[in-house]
């Protein structure tokens, strides 16, 4: 784990590396950092990414592949509007295929 910078930026710093037309999950970021009890910690440092560059929030979603984070992107259907593009289908707020599309930190970034 990265002692010297701030829990958000290393919630960041995973954040970025999630690749396009993936998706991974609160406390699969908590588990990746060391604090797997965090995922909360985690959401309020998805709350705080908006706004800055290079962050893809849009591509992090609840243990169930649900859109939980959606009312955080300035409009309910922003966060399903940037997953599209990157081939990412959502019906219901949930992604289709969510254990195959989903990006492991542990395993990506051992």
């Amino acid at each position: 784990m990265m002692h010297d910078i701030s829990f958000f930026e290393q919630v960041w710093e995973v954040v970025r590396h999630i690749p396009c037309g993936r998706v991974t999950s609160y406390g699969a970021i908590a588990r990746a950092l060391g604090s797997a009890q965090s995922s909360r910690m985690v959401g309020w440092a998805m709350n705080a990414a908006h706004g800055q560059s290079g962050i893809p929030a849009h591509r992090v979603v609840n243990r169930n592949g649900l859109l939980s984070g959606k009312m955080h992107f300035g409009s309910p259907q922003e966060m399903q509007r940037r997953l599209q593009p990157e081939g990412i289908k959502v019906k219901k707020d949930k992604i289709v295929d969510f254990e195959k599309l989903f990006w492991d930190p542990i395993k990506e970034l051992g």
